[in-house]
């Protein structure tokens, strides 16, 4: 497979499916413009650039204070050892394909000697039994909205309800991995405080949906956001100065954060035009919220070629990226701002070709 040529087809089209366009200079130019050069910068976390919105973010989310970081990384795992500390239990648990047993490099259990205890199969979320069935006495429990490694899925809105329920009867605090958490709006009809009232503490990424530079916010009480400010300085976080992100956040947080139904509404359409092609299905076949992923039965070194001349005839990027799997190859869509700028007579034109090609394989 030439994944070179791939990427190169993808960024070289025009127009893209997915995203809020290119991750370049821009994103950072077109926040700024508009932001008046005599603001004063923030100063190791003080200042009214980050705690204006910081308590902005607070009040949006329905928590008492909230603290901005440079990661989500950090923050999670701020956040899990604050609950860790507090409760005197060293464990917690979590999706088997959470990103802090994935990707970060064993970072919560190296650095905070915190044991994990991993729920429900991989292929599914957690339900409210994986919770009560479980045999350890756990400080907390972390559950991502949505799940993105299986495509973006999310378990009922009355499952949160009874797991919340369950966790505060047993003394168990509840983590929200809502990097995405906007996302899942649309889907559970309810609005952002409704979802994180059901949490003891909320992580929120600054550049994922929201399309900003990099940051997140925590967000829950005084209390434990006063310890997480502590622990923010202990991990290096309180860099001199944090504007670009917090004014690039704030930029893109007020113009995306109330489209995430439009961007809903394009993933359940886009999903469908995939799954009309032989040999390729989504998952979800519907999608719940703006993200799914999309698998081929075939090979990458089948799939790419075919990829590869239909961003090059079309000139709509569709991925620049296939990850192998036992049974084919696949890749994951994030809908942004981009999709609505296709015409529609373009994109079904696109997939009749594809569906065209795909039959041949």
């Amino acid at each position: 497979m030439n994944s070179n040529e791939l990427l190169e087809t993808y960024e070289e089209s025009t127009q893209q499916l997915a995203g809020h366009g290119p991750r370049n200079v821009a994103v950072l130019k077109t926040a700024f413009r508009s932001i008046d050069g005599e603001v004063k910068s923030d100063k190791y976390g003080s200042g009214a650039v980050i705690e204006d919105f910081q308590g902005q973010m607070a009040e949006f989310l329905g928590k008492e204070a909230a603290v901005f970081f440079p990661s989500g990384t950090m923050a999670q795992q701020i956040a899990l050892r604050i609950w860790c500390d507090e409760k005197g239990v060293k464990k917690v648990a979590y999706h088997p394909l959470s990103h802090l047993e994935i990707h970060e490099e064993d970072g919560l259990k190296e650095l905070h000697g915190i044991q994990t205890i991993l729920l429900a199969d991989k292929e599914r979320v957690i339900e409210l039994e994986d919770v009560t069935s479980m045999d350890d006495d756990i400080a907390c429990l972390l559950l991502e909205l949505p799940q993105r490694e299986i495509g973006g899925q999310l378990p009922s809105f009355e499952t949160l309800r009874q797991i919340s329920a369950y966790c505060r009867q047993k003394g168990i605090k509840l983590h929200l991995d809502g990097a995405r958490i906007l996302e899942c709006l649309p889907y559970y009809e309810k609005s952002v405080k409704e979802v994180c009232a059901l949490f003891d503490s909320v992580y929120l990424s600054m550049y994922k949906g929201i399309g900003g530079i990099a940051g997140a916010v925590l967000a829950g009480d005084e209390k434990f956001m006063a310890q997480s400010k502590i622990w923010k300085k202990r991990h290096g976080g309180d860099l001199i100065s944090l504007y670009p992100y917090i004014l690039s956040a704030e930029t893109y947080f007020a113009q995306r954060k109330d489209r995430m139904a439009e961007y809903y509404q394009h993933a359940v359409e886009l999903a469908a035009f995939f799954n009309s092609c032989k040999g390729i299905s989504t998952v979800p076949h519907i999608p719940v919220t703006n993200m799914f992923h999309v698998h081929f039965q075939e090979a990458p070194d089948r799939i790419a070629p075919v990829l590869i001349q239909a961003q090059q005839i079309m000139d709509i990027g569709i991925t620049g990226y296939l990850k192998a799997e036992k049974s084919g190859c696949m890749f994951e869509v994030s809908i942004g701002d981009q999709y609505k700028l296709i015409p529609r007579g373009k994109v079904a034109v696109t997939f009749e070709w594809l569906a065209e090609k795909m039959k041949s394989l």
